[in-house]
């Protein structure tokens, strides 16, 4: 399981150095996605296997369906942690997220996630600011 938050720097290569506790859970390919908040979602292959498969359960006759399973599968990259612990974060994906040279690396349970430092600390203040209703919202839902 991915916990926690650490900061990190890009290269000029655009290439980002992933958190020790993290390398050591992860094993093989890597696929690094487009997240619903402008951020990035690094996933081990069978995990991002087990993503998709549930997108591809959907009708291709329903329009948000093949929406989202587009926006998932057509800008993720595959990669691997070099020998210095790095993942290598395409142009197109770091634009995308408007990653400048500080990153968070963050923990989100069977994922990770990276964020330009400064949308995440937005991010989380404002998440942090109605962490109550958002509690109370998913518990009469009965999801939480």
């Amino acid at each position: 399981m991915f916990l926690g938050e650490y900061q990190h720097t890009l290269d000029a290569k655009g290439r980002v150095s992933l958190p020790a506790k993290f390398r050591n859970q992860m094993t093989g390919t890597l696929v690094i996605a487009q997240g619903l908040d402008r951020n990035l979602l690094v996933y081990e292959a069978g995990e991002y296997q087990k993503l998709v498969d549930k997108l591809t359960e959907r009708e291709d006759f329903n329009a948000k369906a093949r929406q989202l399973r587009s926006f998932f599968t057509g800008g993720a990259f595959e990669t691997d942690i070099d020998s210095a612990g790095r993942i290598a974060i395409p142009q197109k994906l770091r634009d995308f997220a408007s990653l400048g040279k500080d990153v968070a690396v963050v923990g989100n349970g069977t994922r990770i996630q990276i964020w330009d430092s400064g949308a995440w600390h937005t991010y989380n203040e404002a998440a942090a600011g109605s962490i109550d209703d958002i509690a109370q919202e998913l518990a009469d839902a009965g999801l939480w």
